[in-house]
């Protein structure tokens, strides 16, 4: 029985490479249908998929909402029982949509599945919430429980999952899907890994921050926001003076190796770390997650 007619996916782009985000469409069975949710007001990217794929939705958000408000956005518009949340960079197997079917029956009683990448050596596709090791033994649904999965590929049963919200729009970049998964799971949820759906991760391919000429802003703008949400991770979860003691030794080292590569001009290594620096301080003073680097084409 196919039933991927209750399906949809839902990619959140930002000024993405076309032959990225076209490869990411290619591999997606065409009888599905997909919003792209694009975090600009690029009006010539919404009529271009729009007119190379029929099964496409284009949603401008009018400015970069960052990946947990984005997707939140795109599920306002979903009208299916099962989604999938994908980032641009990423390639699924042929098989991938085949076996997916076996998931959107109704059957199995889950709120997350994460799909496995081709080579898991390289990196994992899900994580452990409080540091146990997650042993690979899977049921016979092909699954096994984990404390989250990564958020570059996630299929949510919207009936099963009861949290007030999807994605904490506080977040802009990190420890989304990590929040995500853990609220699941504390309002009765499960989360899964499942060995059945494989996929290509190809990584940090999403935006224009790929940009070779754009180097330094997006180490920037990746090393702030780390450190932002990391701290606003922990206190949301364990309490301010938990997250203080985990990474006020963080913020130490992120002062002093500033102020060390200051003096080496080293401009690369500075700003990175001012960056971290940055980034911590403003979360642990209760500071928005604020930095953006406007001027990426």
């Amino acid at each position: 029985m196919n039933n991927l007619n209750d399906l949809t996916v839902i990619i959140v782009t930002y000024k993405t490479k076309e032959e990225i985000l076209f490869n990411c469409i290619n591999s997606i069975k065409k009888e599905i249908n997909i919003i792209n949710v694009e975090n600009s007001s690029d009006e010539n990217h919404k009529k271009k998929i729009e007119n190379k794929y029929d099964n496409v939705k284009v949603i401008l958000s009018g400015r970069n909402l960052g990946y947990g408000s984005a997707n939140n956005l795109g599920l306002q518009n979903v009208k299916t029982r099962y989604v999938l949340i994908s980032n641009p960079d990423v390639e699924y197997n042929k098989d991938f949509f085949d076996k997916i079917t076996f998931y959107l029956n109704g059957d199995i009683n889950f709120g997350v599945i994460g799909p496995s990448y081709n080579d898991e050596t390289i990196h994992k596709s899900y994580g452990s919430l409080d540091g146990t090791i997650i042993k690979d033994e899977f049921d016979k649904y092909f699954l096994k429980e984990v404390g989250y999965v990564i958020g570059c590929s996630m299929l949510l049963d919207t009936k099963n999952i009861k949290t007030d919200s999807f994605f904490d729009e506080n977040f802009f970049l990190y420890f989304e899907e990590a929040d995500f998964c853990r609220r699941v799971k504390m309002s009765g949820g499960k989360v899964f890994n499942s060995s059945r759906l494989l996929l290509t991760h190809l990584g940090n391919q999403g935006s224009t921050s790929t940009n070779p000429k754009y180097e330094i802003e997006s180490e920037m703008i990746r090393s702030w926001h780390w450190m932002w949400s990391t701290f606003y991770y922990h206190k949301k979860h364990n309490g301010y003076f938990k997250a203080f003691f985990l990474m006020f030794g963080k913020l130490l080292r992120s002062f002093c190796k500033m102020i060390i590569f200051s003096f080496f001009y080293n401009k690369k290594k500075k700003l990175m770390y001012y960056a971290r620096f940055s980034g911590l301080l403003n979360s642990m003073i209760g500071r928005k997650s604020w930095f953006r680097i406007d001027n990426l084409e």
